[in-house]
């Protein structure tokens, strides 16, 4: 069983029905991430170069044949962070390079498959909301998701030149200590095992046969 699979508890989470203030407990203090502003872009990115890494396997026959290219996490490096505080606004022009680790498949020119590692960079220019200046100081994340999916090798750099698909998502975060109403812990239910079943229908058998002996009729002898 799991918390959305007929486990019936009020002190599990799910959809809200009834009064929201009821069985409200207490107020209680977490450590959490909270993001004061956030927000996406999208793009296409065209002749774009990959400089491969850690190539497998190491020896390979050129030219490569490229396959595809997506990224391996969605946390991305952000480095080079410039905050510029607009003096009549509530907000500052955030500026950041992005740096998205992408695994690259390919084939040699000998029909052996191989992959490798490449890093995407982008530079990001955005406004968003930056909290007053505190002790604590909040930090600039990116969110990400890149693929690649049709480029051509480059004999120049060994790589390959693509046509690029990213998702950014930055984000404005801070390590908080965070007072929020509770119901309570939660109840967690027992794990119901993972089975294909596979013998069910044969274990639904009696063990032996049903019926009367001898109940047969009509037979000719």
């Amino acid at each position: 069983m799991s918390f959305y699979s007929n486990f019936q508890s009020d002190k599990c989470p799910g959809s809200i029905t009834g009064n929201p203030l009821n069985g409200l407990t207490e107020k209680v203090c977490i450590q959490a991430e909270k993001i004061f502003d956030a927000c996406i872009k999208q793009t296409q990115i065209e002749n774009y170069s990959l400089i491969l890494t850690d190539l497998e396997p190491a020896t390979v026959t050129y030219p490569l044949t490229f396959v595809s290219a997506r990224s391996t996490t969605a946390e991305a490096t952000v480095t080079n962070v410039n905050i510029e505080r607009q003096a009549d606004r509530h907000c500052a022009r955030v500026q950041a390079t992005v740096s998205v680790p992408v695994e690259v498949l390919f084939t040699d020119a000998t029909g052996v498959e191989g992959s490798a590692t490449a890093t995407v960079t982008t530079t990001q220019d955005v406004l968003l909301f930056v909290p007053a200046p505190s002790i604590m100081p909040f930090t600039v994340r990116a969110v990400v998701s890149v693929v690649a999916p049709e480029g051509t090798y480059n004999p120049e750099t060994e790589g390959f030149t693509v046509s690029l698909c990213a998702t950014i998502i930055l984000k404005i975060a801070m390590s908080v200590e965070l007072l929020v109403p509770s119901y309570g812990y939660c109840v967690i239910p027992p794990a119901q095992e993972y089975s294909q079943e596979v013998c069910a229908g044969f274990f639904e058998l009696p063990l032996y046969p049903q019926g009367r002996a001898g109940a047969c009729k009509g037979c000719n002898h």
